[in-house]
């Protein structure tokens, strides 16, 4: 499963909160001295919007921000980011954000977060530092972010912190671990992290990179879940590369592979394969291009001139010689491939003899729009090679025996597993218990929970006390004021949809005048329910000249409460459904 998708949604603009969880359990108190506290502000209820905050003295860090993609409960929002209320509160404290590597559960909430925590350095490698600030271009608005770039050797000191690093395998380049030293011991963070390996044996630099890391003092381990609950070590992505290259060569057609513009070295493997065999390379989808040109800037994506080409110049080569990088294979709406799929793409028409690779999982949810693609691509006569039939896909993050092999490897003394469902993070509480951790050195954290190593370095506790963990969205309205109530009711519209009532007033004598008009949107058919409507006329113009009787002068506020109310009991009656009621009350 890779959640890093890049998808094609308009540019966001001011993130509004949603308030569930405000600091219910009283007054946080101030950390004592002695004292190392981890607050986790996301990443740990859900996968992605992953943000960590650790205090000791007089200095904060922060890992990570990122954001997540929202579900069916949250209609009309673009994005989800992590509350940082914690550390707006005490910024004066905080000395850096750290990024770990490019991906947008990692870096997405960077253009909501920063300005509101007083805009620290951040520090993090080339191509990360690249991809940030790409997309901070979509914000101009913005004041200029401080980027400060790290090599894996380097050590900083950031307050009262000592900060080093190590290479971290991934799915995208330039992706590292960080070790922050404290004087109890290292507190280290994985990041999204794999083990290279081939039979379960880890490759030499990696037992290196963790070998070295173990021989020291670890107090605190702070690591990936999110593939914790699959067994074994998982596909080498050096293998899935060779596989895609023997494809790629044996395919007689043209063929076309959708992935995910997020996988770095996998686009980087395909182009330099085609390359070597000779083949032309079309890339389509926005996030692709950007995400192959950045790569061409920095040197990690080495290909001759025309090698990739456009669209448009297909038609001057045979289609043995053509291969297609395309964005769309979670069967999103608007990708390339989708676009394909549907005989929407400009340029690229499916055709008898095509071959359609996808290079990817299905993400959980995403399976009812990756049949429909499939069905489509199938009906215009292309062939489709996925990971359920070929080892084309590798996730980028470690299985069961890759995370017991990284515990056994660097010895933590306490252990708060993060990135990942509540669910994903008890099981990788179960690994480390049978890995010899006694329960009581290991946290299960939530959204902000305030986790303390106390008395020096001797004990991990849990305050009762919580930080604030608001689900914070970003949509695309011109408004910072979203609030709970407009979920709700995009909800109920999509349920149950709209039922507006117009009525005339006379304002001496409190009558309608005519019959009352109606509107209805994703309720009933109204042709179908005329005497649902004459009924509901009725009732409406006499819930209005009951109410107004009394009045003078009329209260239309009150009017328009009664008339909702009483035709919200009525309609629900008939219906079984409750749709929101706009009255529409016009004075004469």
């Amino acid at each position: 499963m890779d959640k890093n998708k890049n998808r094609g949604r308009r540019p966001p603009h001011r993130p509004s909160q949603k308030n569930t969880a405000p600091d219910a359990n009283g007054k946080i108190p101030p950390l004592s001295p002695g004292n190392i506290r981890v607050i986790p502000l996301g990443g740990v209820e859900e996968i992605g919007k992953n943000m960590t905050a650790i205090e000791f003295r007089d200095s904060i860090l922060v890992v990570d921000i990122g954001l997540a993609f929202p579900g069916e409960e949250t209609p009309g929002v673009d994005y989800i980011i992590p509350d940082s209320t914690y550390v707006e509160e005490r910024k004066k404290n905080l000395k850096a954000v750290i990024i770990t590597h490019g991906h947008l559960d990692h870096i997405g909430g960077i253009p909501y977060v920063m300005e509101k925590i007083g805009n620290p350095p951040i520090y993090t490698s080339l191509l990360t530092a690249v991809m940030i600030k790409k997309r901070q271009e979509e914000f101009p608005h913005l004041p200029k972010l401080d980027i400060r770039m790290i090599e894996k050797q380097d050590t900083l000191k950031l307050g009262d912190f000592t900060v080093r690093f190590f290479g971290a395998t991934h799915t995208i380049p330039d992706s590292f671990g960080v070790v922050i030293e404290t004087p109890y011991g290292n507190v280290i963070f994985t990041g999204d992290v794999k083990i290279e390996n081939k039979n379960g044996q880890p490759a030499d630099f990696e037992l290196k990179t963790y070998s070295d890391l173990g021989r020291e003092k670890n107090l605190l381990l702070i690591a990936d879940s999110t593939n914790v609950g699959k067994e074994g070590f998982s596909y080498p992505e050096k293998e899935v590369h060779k596989n895609l290259k023997d494809i790629i060569q044996n395919i007689k057609g043209r063929i076309i592979i959708g992935t995910f513009a997020s996988l770095f070295d996998r686009i980087i493997a395909i182009v330099e394969a085609s390359e070597s065999l000779g083949k032309k390379v079309v890339v389509e989808g926005r996030s692709m291009k950007t995400n192959v040109e950045i790569a061409k800037e920095l040197g990690i994506l080495k290909v001759r001139n025309g090698t990739i080409i456009n669209g448009e110049n297909m038609d001057d080569y045979p289609d043995n010689k053509l291969v297609v990088l395309a964005t769309g294979a979670q069967g999103d709406e608007y990708a390339a491939l989708m676009r394909m799929a549907n005989r929407e793409h400009r340029t690229i028409k499916i055709k008898k003899g095509d071959t359609v690779l996808l290079s990817s999982s299905v993400i959980p949810g995403n399976e009812k729009s990756v049949e429909k693609l499939k069905d489509n691509l199938s009906r215009q006569g292309a062939k489709i090679i996925h990971y359920g039939v070929a080892n084309v896909h590798s996730s980028g993050h470690s299985y069961r025996d890759e995370l017991a092999w990284v515990h056994k490897m660097l010895k933590p003394k306490f252990f708060i597993p993060v990135h990942g469902s509540h669910y994903m993070l008890r099981v990788h509480e179960d690994l480390a218990e049978s890995m010899g951790m006694p329960e009581k050195n290991i946290i299960v954290p939530d959204n902000g929970s305030i986790v303390e190593i106390q008395d020096h370095g001797k004990r991990i506790v849990k305050l009762k006390e919580t930080a604030s963990s608001r689900v914070v969205m970003v949509d695309g309205l011109d408004s910072n004021n979203v609030q709970e109530v407009v979920i709700r009711d995009r909800q109920m519209l999509a349920q149950d949809g709209m039922f507006v009532i117009i009525a005339i007033i006379d304002i001496k004598t409190g009558k309608v005048r005519k019959s009352p008009d109606i509107i209805s949107r994703g309720f009933v058919y109204l042709k179908e329910s005329q005497e649902l409507l004459r009924n509901i006329r009725f009732l409406a113009k006499k819930t209005i000249e009951d109410a107004s009787a009394k009045m003078h002068p009329i209260n239309f506020d009150y009017l328009k409460n009664e008339v909702r109310e009483v035709l919200g009991k009525e309609l629900f009656r008939k219906t079984a459904k409750r749709p929101i009621i706009l009255p529409v009350l016009i004075e004469v």
